[in-house]
């Protein structure tokens, strides 16, 4: 590691027309004359909060032993090259989210809180729990969090059960009273990130007139080059070159759309034709979030609750939904656990690029804490009880992994986000129905 006797700001930007770029956590920003292990040795951690619908088929969820893990069972078997920092917790449980719905499964996942009953504009609920990281973690960041999906909703009204669509369509609330919105275009989650100044459609325009936003600090890249050190050169090429080619990937999907007869009415016009490429663009997306630092917190909805999205890639050419309704037949079990593998597959690939990506001594997957899971259970009866959970990453070195904890009474799930918390350096007595903390999580 090469340290300059002048650091470079931890907050440094490249800036073009229409274009703003914030850069990966390099060598020449670790101050002279300072401990080393003030930087290295506490480095920024990020928070990641992925959501699946519908729960899972638990049998093929859940290892086999307590404890250590040796073996990952069918679904999770793709998260096999990062075992060592998968921690699954079994038999959590949201009493909140009963009487048992589709909306109050998503409502109830990151803010433990039991939703106002109502299908008008009167809905309440509680600040999530990456809204209350957020609003520490966020303060110096460009974004204080992100918030992502994979479908474009437009559904408004009573959705489920006389609970208002807004319960459904949101996993972040800011405050008991205001969900936040999530995003399904890639483009547009582009322009967040990177796009400066003026209306989203000012930045479209901008950007729509450049063959690439790269073009436009080319000069700012150029002069920063030449103080850096060789690793650092590397860094900021790597991490410019992944920009460029996200780029031509949305590109690509917005060029194919005029091209498409066959529509979609669960994907956003402009995104990829199949569900994995969409998937995979928005994992990009959260993996340079997180390298320029431009925010330390995501929640991704992998698929929104009563999907009815069919995946004949994998061989279900059968609506998610129905599916997951399946009464214990064995054979829409499997194809149950066929989707929820899938999932996690995708889920891998975004681990992946989080462990093969440089973040001062060590990868944003060992600086970063991923929870994964659902708001359900078993989808056949609609049970909040024996959720699919569990954590990924080293949480700069806060999480242990490599676990199978097994509660022996069901656990509120409120008290892992408790100790998420904790994870952050965010102490507060309880969150939502919170119990306690988790205390096998407490030790490291």
């Amino acid at each position: 590691m090469i340290i300059m006797k002048k650091a470079l700001p931890r907050r440094t930007f490249l800036r073009g027309v229409g274009a703003t770029l914030a850069l990966p956590l390099l060598d020449a920003m670790i101050p002279a004359h300072t401990a080393l292990a003030a930087t290295a040795g506490n480095p920024v951690r990020r928070l990641g909060f992925m959501y699946i619908p519908m729960g899972a088929n638990i049998a093929q969820w859940t290892p086999k032993a307590e404890g250590t893990i040796t073996e990952l069972p069918p679904i999770l078997h793709s998260l096999t090259p990062f075992m060592d920092q998968v921690t699954v917790l079994t038999n959590m449980e949201l009493q909140t989210a009963y009487p048992g719905t589709h909306a109050t499964a998503n409502c109830a996942f990151l803010s433990a809180a039991r939703a106002k009953l109502t299908e008008s504009t009167d809905y309440r609920l509680a600040t999530t729990v990456d809204q209350v990281a957020a609003k520490q973690m966020g303060q110096d960041t460009a974004l204080p969090s992100l918030e992502l999906a994979m479908d474009l909703l437009v559904n408004v009204g009573q959705c489920d059960n006389g609970f208002a669509c807004v319960y459904q369509n949101n996993l972040s609330w800011s405050s008991p009273t205001t969900p936040l919105p999530y995003e399904a275009h890639p483009r547009i989650v582009f322009e967040r990130l990177f796009g400066e100044g003026g209306s989203a459609a000012n930045r479209r325009s901008a950007l729509s007139l450049k063959a690439s936003m790269l073009d436009s600090v080319n000069e700012d890249v150029a002069r920063l080059q030449r103080k850096l050190g060789p690793g650092d050169r590397t860094i900021v090429s790597e991490y410019l070159d992944t920009i460029r080619e996200l780029e031509r990937r949305i590109q690509k999907a917005e060029g194919d759309t005029t091209e498409s007869h066959l529509p979609d009415l669960d994907r956003p016009v402009g995104v990829p034709a199949t569900y994995a490429d969409h998937a995979k663009l928005m994992f990009d997306l959260q993996v340079l979030a997180f390298q320029g630092d431009v925010t330390r917190v995501v929640t991704f909805q992998l698929a929104r609750e009563q999907s009815v999205r069919t995946y004949p890639e994998i061989g279900v050419p059968e609506a998610h939904h129905p599916t997951s309704h399946h009464g214990g037949d064995p054979e829409k079990l499997e194809k149950l656990a066929k989707i929820n593998a899938f999932h996690v597959s995708l889920f891998a690939y975004f681990l992946e690029k989080l462990k093969a990506t440089q973040d001062g001594n060590g990868s944003l997957l060992d600086h970063s804490i991923c929870l994964y899971g659902s708001g359900m259970g078993n989808p056949s009866i609609h049970s909040h009880s024996e959720l699919p959970i569990m954590l990924v990453g080293g949480g700069a070195g806060k999480l242990k992994g490599g676990r199978h904890i097994k509660y022996a009474q069901p656990t509120p799930l409120a008290n892992l986000h408790l100790t998420l918390l904790d994870k952050v350096g965010i102490h507060l007595d309880s969150f939502g129905d919170s119990q306690g903390r988790v205390p096998e999580l407490l030790a490291v």
